[in-house]
């Protein structure tokens, strides 16, 4: 019997990765935990014969977390019935939704997405917020970061050398890297990007800037994968993505034949946002055991392992490693801004949409 029941219309195919035949040999290590966990919880899903029931919306794909939920449900028999679906899209759902929502926990993507359902989200116990650093979890508590990502430059090193990649997004709009770019302008990474640039830098700066990579012939792609496979087969010199692209295909292909390399820029850099997947509880499920256990088995260093092991994201639990070859997150000073703000993604579209990137 499947632990996992899927509420959304249209579900995402399962096709084998590299990250789920690795997620089979991690998964022997998070059983313990997650037993444990259950143990602890004093849960009454653990003591009755029918399993309770969590429901999760998640912006984070099925392919992705699919089967970490059913790892959870096996082995604390609290099963999930999930709603994936796009952060954005699913906050939109919830803020209509209201009261009436099923949902019992969000799992968003990104920050923004999360600001913007604040209002439907409750405090989280001290004891969960109290695992990650305030920078990475919200002002007020009412969400939590699981898991981070940077902002990098990929760049091609047969034609740039690693002492001229840009330090700053601003350097992008020099001539000297005209038709050599490659950003993602659909991409919610990049959107989260420009509106942390608007939210620092202010609107007229950040208008110039996007202004000015459009009339550098800036190349567009829909993902950041694509970029990076662009900058690695040199048909462009630049790219901006996320960090952990380049380490999943580098897991994939090997490091040594990897074309692309990526560069991390200077601190307080529009460019150096660390964003974060994170979780908050609804209110209306503000005392269900369940969702309070499935939010500390996400925080758990087993769990942040795997996420570790598996996509390449920064931990955000004291105590585990971040993969090999990346710089503490602390070490990264990205822009100043608290990561709720992010939600003011509007005016972005709309900026976006004035300069011809959407």
């Amino acid at each position: 019997m499947s632990h996992i029941r899927r509420i959304s219309r249209s579900s995402l195919s399962l096709r084998p990765t590299r990250a789920k035949v690795s997620a089979i040999a991690a998964m022997a290590l998070l059983l313990p935990v997650l037993a444990a966990c259950s143990s602890d919880s004093g849960s009454e899903s653990t003591e009755s014969s029918e399993p309770s029931e969590l429901v999760v919306y998640s912006g984070r794909s099925e392919e992705l977390v699919g089967p970490l939920f059913a790892e959870f449900a096996k082995a604390t028999g609290i099963n999930i019935s999930a709603r994936f679906g796009d952060s954005a899209e699913l906050a939109a759902q919830m803020l209509e939704e209201g009261d009436r929502s099923p949902a019992q926990v969000y799992f968003s993507q990104d920050a923004g997405a999360l600001g913007s359902v604040n209002s439907l989200l409750s405090t989280l116990p001290e004891n969960i917020t109290s695992l990650v650093s305030p920078e990475y979890r919200a002002v007020d508590n009412t969400w939590t970061g699981v898991t981070g990502r940077a902002r990098v430059i990929a760049y091609d090193p047969e034609n740039v050398p690693a002492d001229q990649v840009p330090q700053s997004v601003f350097e992008l709009t020099d001539e000297k890297w005209r038709g050599q770019v490659a950003i993602a302008p659909t991409n919610a990474s990049f959107q989260s990007f420009v509106t942390a640039m608007r939210l620092t830098q202010g609107e007229e700066v950040t208008q110039e800037w996007l202004t000015g990579l459009v009339n550098n012939d800036v190349q567009s792609y829909e993902k950041n994968g694509l970029i990076l496979d662009a900058v690695d087969s040199g048909q462009v010199q630049l790219g901006l993505v996320n960090h952990y692209y380049w380490y999943e295909k580098a897991a994939e292909v090997g490091d040594t034949n990897m074309r692309a390399q990526i560069s991390f820029m200077a601190p307080q850099d529009p460019g150096s946002l660390v964003n974060v997947a994170g979780v908050g509880i609804l209110k209306g499920a503000a005392e269900n055991t369940a969702a309070v256990e499935f939010v500390q088995w996400l925080l758990s260093p087993s769990t942040q392992e795997w996420f570790v092991t598996n996509t390449f994201e920064y931990p955000l639990v004291t105590g585990v490693e971040s993969a090999p070859g990346l710089p503490a997150i602390d070490t990264l000073a990205g822009p100043d801004i608290e990561l709720a703000q992010l939600a003011d993604l509007p005016a972005t579209l709309a900026m976006l949409q004035d300069v011809g990137l959407l």
